[in-house]
């Protein structure tokens, strides 16, 4: 929370700079405003306490009367919050709640669009590491709002050898040798795999989660029936909303899309003014 905290007075800092003269100039200190925030599309909500922590930052008397929560569908043209109070802070924090309450919601829509696709599978979406720096809390958070569910938050999460750890140690079999003589035995070791090949090479030293890195979609069918449930699978690289259900039909337990943090459109959300009253 500390953390979230520090984010909003950053992103404020970076907006207000030495204050907002528009407001200063135009609006009388004690000018009370009416504004809602308004849906542009249809979307999954992701960020309004972020968007409310913002406002407070400024104000902690402005009021803020919540129509929806995160992770409800709302249609466009409708009205996502109401807020009541200093009509400069108002003003003032109106660009980076905004911002913040854009991006995650975008986030959350994405996610919940390659979620429902593959509805009818076992399979489960996951994120990546591919977030924006000091981001990571917030899209994550995002993403679990939109159905999904988070892979490693951070590097002490989870044992997951890569191709430049294979490289390193000289090939799969040593790389899980070392990891396995190292490892505590509550975690399990998932190995990045790029071939058939790999795969039972991987399996044979003892992996636990197989990751098939951009595979195509052949591959991924024969690794499945190769691995023949002997280990968790998750596919990884070159997913899309097009693909993500031929994908899950091959019985695969996870699909990691790096997309939902990197490539989310942020979401077409707008603050309009109701009343303001001197």
């Amino acid at each position: 929370m500390f953390h979230i905290i520090d984010l909003v007075k950053t992103a404020l800092s970076e907006d207000l700079g030495q204050g907002d003269i528009t407001c200063h100039c135009l609006i009388p200190d004690h000018t009370i405003g009416k504004a809602q925030i308004i849906a542009k599309e249809e979307i999954i909500l992701g960020g309004i306490d972020i968007a409310a922590l913002v406002f407070h930052t400024l104000d902690p008397e402005i009021t803020i009367e919540k129509c929806f929560n995160d992770g409800e569908r709302i249609s466009a043209s409708e009205v996502i919050a109401i807020l009541k109070g200093n009509l400069t802070d108002l003003l003032t924090g109106e660009r980076v709640a905004l911002n913040f309450l854009q991006h995650l919601s975008g986030i959350a829509t994405l996610t919940h669009r390659f979620v429902d696709a593959v509805k009818d599978y076992k399979t489960k979406i996951l994120d990546t590491r591919k977030t924006t720096p000091g981001m990571r809390t917030l899209e994550k958070y995002a993403v679990r709002v939109g159905g999904g569910n988070n892979h490693r938050f951070g590097l002490s999460d989870g044992f997951l050898i890569k191709d430049n750890h294979i490289r390193a140690c000289g090939g799969i079999t040593q790389a899980l040798q070392r990891a396995k003589s190292n490892t505590p035995f509550t975690l399990k070791i998932e190995v990045e795999v790029k071939s058939l090949e790999e795969v039972e090479e991987a399996l044979e030293a003892g992996a636990e989660i197989v990751m098939l890195d951009n595979m195509n979609l052949d591959s991924i069918e024969a690794a499945v029936s190769l691995i023949d449930k002997r280990a968790v699978i998750e596919v990884s690289g070159g997913v899309t909303l097009e693909n993500v259900k031929e994908i899950a039909r091959t019985g695969v337990d996870y699909i990691s899309v790096g997309a939902l943090t990197h490539s989310a459109r942020a979401v077409d959300i707008s603050m309009e003014l109701m009343e303001a009253v001197s």
